[in-house]
């Protein structure tokens, strides 16, 4: 049997004096400013994070990540993804497809890069990893680059052991 859930997950800049780095997807992402968040705030894999809680109805985006991150100081939101993916008992990820709003950064030339990280943090193949970007023509406040917007779509088939 096949499986599908949607995960979204939005932050928007920080401020001109703060010195946050922007990550999407893994990804550290040159020439602007990072998201607002308590971690850091990877609109990319929070996105990603939370589809996999669709999969498989246990929430670690709030309760488990605030543990982490605020207790613990755990900001990498590839911890929170990794944590995720250990709920996900007798599934296997087949496909992720991943939506970005945003008028900045230009992200055409990370694409590449988050499809690899992405893939390796949830171990299937770069191809089954899709990625598109969209500046949404100034109709939202990601359109209008007060910050960032991401939707996933995870497909996953039941593994069934013997």
């Amino acid at each position: 049997m096949f499986r599908v859930a949607i995960g979204q997950d939005s932050h928007k800049f920080t401020g001109p004096d703060e010195n946050k780095k922007l990550i999407l997807g893994g990804i550290e992402i040159e020439g602007c400013p990072g998201l607002a968040g308590n971690s850091d705030a990877d609109v990319v894999l929070h996105a990603i994070t939370n589809a996999v809680s669709g999969i498989s109805c246990v929430n670690i985006l709030g309760g488990r990540a605030d543990e982490l991150c605020l207790k613990q100081g755990i900001k990498d939101s590839r911890v929170y993804l990794k944590e995720a993916l250990e709920t996900m008992k007798g599934k296997k990820i087949v496909h992720v497809s991943v939506s970005i709003e945003a008028k900045r950064p230009k992200l055409a030339p990370y694409i590449e890069p988050m499809r690899q990280s992405i893939a390796a943090l949830l171990g299937i193949e770069s191809g089954s990893v899709g990625i598109t970007a969209t500046s949404g023509e100034g109709l939202t406040e990601f359109g209008k680059g007060n910050g960032i917007f991401c939707t996933a779509v995870l497909t996953v088939q039941d593994v069934f052991t013997n």
